[in-house]
């Protein structure tokens, strides 16, 4: 087989995978899995949040803590941990769809993702040590 026919059999598959990630809906979750009743959600870093946002900028980024106490730049809502449910229309419509969860230090965020994962959202993230590792992190927080 001569270069020019082996070049030819490669370049299809180079081609896929130079492709650009096409969201996050569509990957295997990042982080670590936690089972619960009725599913399972991730714990992820904040490092692992940033790679997810700069593939997914469209992916809902929600703070539940509760009171109010400042959000990590582009969130897009503010839902008390134990009212999630009450919220759904908030959400995607599509429960296999990302969704990033996000408290002061985690366990509000932990409580709510496991709220989720139990009502069928597949794709449920929480944020480790919440804003307060994001923003130990130096990375930007909007206060109130």
């Amino acid at each position: 087989m001569n270069a020019r026919t082996q070049l030819s059999r490669l370049l299809p598959l180079l081609a896929l995978m130079l492709l650009p990630a096409t969201g996050l809906a569509q990957t295997p979750p990042t982080g670590e899995r936690v089972a619960v009743p009725g599913g399972a959600y991730w714990n992820i870093s904040v490092a692992e949040l940033q790679s997810m946002r700069a593939a997914d900028a469209d992916m809902p980024l929600v703070n539940v803590h509760v009171p109010f106490q400042g959000d990590i730049q582009g969130t897009d809502l503010s839902i008390p941990f134990n009212e999630i449910g009450d919220h759904l229309g908030e959400l995607p419509a599509d429960k296999d769809a990302p969704v990033v969860l996000y408290c002061r230090s985690g366990p509000m965020s932990v409580r709510a993702a496991t709220t989720l994962a139990g009502l069928g959202y597949t794709n449920v993230r929480s944020l480790v040590g919440g804003f307060n590792a994001w923003a130990a992190a130096g990375l930007p927080m909007v206060n109130p």
